[in-house]
């Protein structure tokens, strides 16, 4: 096992590309995550700013 774990000497290159390879996929599967959870924050504030919006009109145009 240990001849193994030791990679023939290049254990030194190759299990930090190991490393770096599983952070960028797990990266890759998480990013879209958040940025979903982000987009979905700011168009659910642009709606409710709407809807504020859109319910201050008429009492602006009546006092008018």
């Amino acid at each position: 096992m240990m001849h193994w774990l030791a990679m023939g000497g290049y254990a030194v290159y190759v299990w930090p590309a190991y490393a770096v390879f599983f952070v960028v996929l797990a990266w890759d599967w998480f990013a879209p995550v958040l940025r979903r959870r982000r987009l979905t924050r700011e168009l659910r504030g642009r709606i409710a700013r709407e809807r504020i919006r859109k319910a201050r009109a008429p009492r602006a145009e009546a006092s008018t």
